[in-house]
């Protein structure tokens, strides 16, 4: 009760202020724009829509982009803003756990976004009217969306527990989404294979590539539902966690 207590009043301020509106507002005009340049593209002029794959590809391909810039924005204030004007006080005095506060304003972040994401199923009706979708890649791109976007609002969260002010939270949620972003980059400049001195052997480059926040997420847009991505997911948006509170601990008793 006390994380939902905690979700509810983040959600709460979220919605008092401009913020919620803006990001959502920003967030569906470009995935909008997104939808209609895809339209656009295979259209033909004397039969329109007839020739369009039905497929959310372009829009949910583009999510990574939109949420690099999203996930900050919407997490940079959630633990920064309550220690900078010493709020944070009240919620470590009252009768609530440090992991409750981080997880309670996790899952208020994590809810918004889900709305916005929601409101996309505008454009999946728009392709059932036109045409047949695949409704199981479908599931699994919606399902991928909903983890990526998880794993990078915690992230953001993580680097809010770091600072008491939004702006470096928001720059270092973003250089550290970039960083797990581009580090496949520099996979292919590794060696492949690297002897143990156990015996065996290790692959640097799939390592690597294996850390990279994108590379998981795009088997999901092809209808490829992987064990192995969703528990990269999962256990980043833990280790985020598990280290938000960590910190919070820390900033108790220093």
């Amino acid at each position: 009760m006390n994380v939902l207590n905690v979700a509810a009043r983040e959600l709460r301020a979220y919605f008092a202020s401009p913020v919620a509106y803006l990001t959502m507002f920003g967030f569906l005009v470009i995935t909008g724009l997104f939808f209609a340049w895809y339209i656009s593209w295979f259209q033909d002029p004397q039969a329109f829509f007839y020739n369009i794959p039905a497929s959310l590809d372009s829009v949910f391909r583009n999510l990574t982009i939109v949420l690099l810039l999203l996930a900050p924005a919407l997490t940079m204030r959630l633990l920064a803003e309550e220690q900078r004007s010493g709020t944070i006080e009240l919620l470590m005095t009252a009768p609530l756990r440090d992991w409750e506060v981080v997880v309670g304003k996790y899952l208020a972040a994590l809810a918004l976004y889900l709305i916005m994401l929601a409101a996309t199923l505008y454009y999946l009706l728009i392709l059932l009217a036109f045409g047949k979708p695949d409704l199981g890649v479908v599931l699994t791109t919606y399902t991928g969306a909903v983890l990526l976007g998880a794993a990078f609002l915690a992230v953001g969260l993580l680097a809010s527990a770091l600072t008491r002010n939004q702006i470096i939270a928001a720059v270092l949620a973003l250089g550290a989404l970039l960083f797990l972003w581009l580090i496949e980059v520099f996979a292919p400049m590794l060696p492949t294979s690297i002897n143990l001195p156990l015996g065996g052997s290790l692959n640097p480059s799939d390592a690597l590539q294996n850390l990279s926040i994108i590379s998981h997420y795009f088997d999901f847009t092809r209808g490829i539902l992987d064990s192995r991505h969703i528990l990269y997911y999962l256990s980043l948006v833990a280790i985020c966690l598990f280290l938000a509170t960590r910190v919070m601990e820390i900033r108790r008793w220093s």
